[in-house]
């Protein structure tokens, strides 16, 4: 006779799990092992079921597609083909000589000229961006960091050209340069100026652009770099705190400043931590920026963020797998509770995007929205043993790594000591080592994987040959037909400024950009003063 497991029999029989970031998983959670008291209600403080009371019932979230290659007619022309399919924001790539101060003539830019991402280099190259694009009806994000500010600039110059009223502009700005020395690269200038550009931009779009974000506080890059979902949050957070000390250093109330922060994320395959870990971070954000700042303002606690489904964790292998992966990814979104989605396009680990891919992308959400039901109702997982368990548990290890950080002297100083890119560093050989090993399934490339050559699914995109020439050609042009003495007047009163301390450079930058200064005129002009950020080497 078979003999019939009890269920406590069951759990213990079952093997061992945890998650990516080392949390236990149990076979069963019970309620014993959750704490009633932290999960509260959505809308209401600590804001683990959400930050609004309605969630998606009064708003969905923003459906963005980051798009942007070649020159600003091609994006322009891959912008427009989006909003016609129902993309309700725009999500901006800008290519490498943006993104690093070049402009598309210095040597070291030309070959990478709108590669991975649009050529912007000067207020001409805006206008056309967004030629036939009403500024006032859509909200669109830059993902840029060490040019951040001048192309914040640019935009508002660009609205500024347009009649579109400044306080108008919805949208987002990366502008997150202490992520940019842990992670991804494309810094600049030394830490303190860098801050120094990032609280200026705050500040000043406080003033002028109140309902633009000008900060996305973005973990997302040092996920994909190879940390664990728990330090993605905790260096994230981190980096806040250090925004936050630099904007009330600079006389900015906290009620104010608070409420345009926002934040950006990956969202990878493991589908219940990834959720746990929005929900552990707005407890602990709403706890920092009310219970240690001291903010009254509700609004001033508000967790506010998007993500990005896919990145690292898309395959060149077996391309189509990617469809599930993002489309996972994007429940596992919507669960958590973003305000914005951008979801990676399958073929995106190997080429930029073709217009086939990205409007399935786009439709993947669009049938999550509509089709699912999970938004429907307000934090339908709620209340689940498993998911407050992780919570909890992602909380107390997310605490851990804030108080390790703190107690080294802080962000800033962590990472001009190169101790995060230490840590980021262990935590990428650890995962590429479970990977190679098979003990982090990877399905198409360590199980299930095809020993047959890679078949080429959907479209191919291919650059225009003759795109870098043209964009050299409009650029010389521009510095042709403006007037230089105009220009070369707005970048020595942006030098001028840029020497003194604390005097707010978003102005000048303005200015520059309605001249038609360059980004690589603006950048050598503010390179002079402040020298280039050098990497620490990484010890242990």
């Amino acid at each position: 006779m078979a003999t019939t497991l009890r269920p406590e029999n069951a759990a213990a029989a079952a093997p061992s799990f945890s998650t990516p970031s080392g949390i236990e998983v149990p076979a069963v959670v019970g309620p014993e092992q959750v704490n009633p008291e932290s999960i509260g209600v959505p809308g209401e403080a600590p804001f683990t079921r959400g930050i609004f009371p309605d969630g998606y019932r009064g708003r969905r979230w923003t459906m963005r597609q980051y798009s942007g290659f070649g020159s600003a007619e091609e994006s322009n022309e891959r912008y427009r083909f989006l909003l016609g399919r129902g993309q309700t924001g725009l999500s901006v790539a800008l290519d490498l000589p943006t993104q690093c101060g070049y402009d598309p003539t210095d040597p070291i830019a030309v070959a990478e000229v709108g590669k991975v991402g649009v050529s912007l280099s000067n207020l001409s190259e805006m206008e056309i961006l967004f030629r036939d694009i009403d500024l006032s009806a859509i909200s669109t994000s830059f993902t840029i960091n060490g040019t951040a500010a001048i192309i914040l600039a640019m935009y508002i110059a660009a609205a500024d050209k347009a009649g579109v009223p400044r306080a108008a502009l919805t949208g987002t700005i990366q502008n997150d340069i202490l992520k940019e020395y842990v992670a991804r690269g494309t810094w600049i200038f030394p830490v303190k100026p860098s801050m120094r550009l990032v609280a200026d931009s705050i500040l000043f779009a406080n003033e002028q652009t109140p309902r633009f974000n000008p900060i996305s506080i973005a973990g997302a890059h040092v996920r994909d770099a190879g940390c664990t979902a728990a330090e993605e949050i905790a260096y994230t957070l981190c980096n806040g705190i250090a925004y936050v000390d630099e904007l009330l250093r600079r006389g900015g109330d906290i009620d104010r400043f608070a409420k345009r922060l926002s934040f950006f994320f990956y969202v990878h395959m493991d589908f219940f931590e990834e959720i746990a870990k929005f929900r552990a971070a707005r407890r602990i954000w709403a706890r920092l920026i009310q219970g240690h700042y001291g903010a009254v303002d509700k609004k001033s606690a508000l967790f506010r963020f998007g993500v990005v489904c896919g990145g690292s964790s898309l395959t060149a292998a077996q391309p189509l797998n990617n469809v599930v992966r993002v489309g996972i990814e994007n429940m596992a979104a919507i669960l958590g509770g973003a305000q914005s989605v951008f979801t990676c396009a399958y073929d995106e680990a190997f080429q930029i995007p073709t217009e086939q891919s990205a409007e399935l992308a786009l439709r993947t959400q669009q049938i999550v929205a509509d089709e699912s039901g999970i938004a429907n109702t307000v934090d339908p997982l709620g209340g689940s043993y498993f998911v407050e368990y992780l919570t909890d548990s992602m909380e107390a290890q997310i605490d851990a790594i804030m108080t390790e950080i703190a107690d080294y002297g802080g962000a800033v100083k962590a990472i001009e000591d190169g101790y995060i890119q230490m840590r980021l560093a262990r935590s990428a050989r650890v995962k590429k080592n479970q990977t190679d090993s098979g003990e982090r399934v990877v399905v198409g490339v360590n199980k299930y994987a095809s020993e047959e050559e890679a078949v080429q699914v959907g479209e191919v995109f291919k650059l225009d040959p003759g795109m870098r020439n043209s964009v050299i050609d409009k650029f010389n042009a521009v510095r042709d037909q403006r007037d230089n003495a105009a220009a070369e007047r707005s970048l020595e009163l942006l030098g001028r400024a840029a020497d003194g301390e604390d005097e707010n450079l978003m102005p000048y930058l303005v200015d520059c950009c309605h001249a038609y200064a360059t980004v690589g005129e603006m950048v050598t002009t503010l390179k002079d003063r402040w020298g280039e950020f050098q990497e620490p080497p990484l010890r242990g």
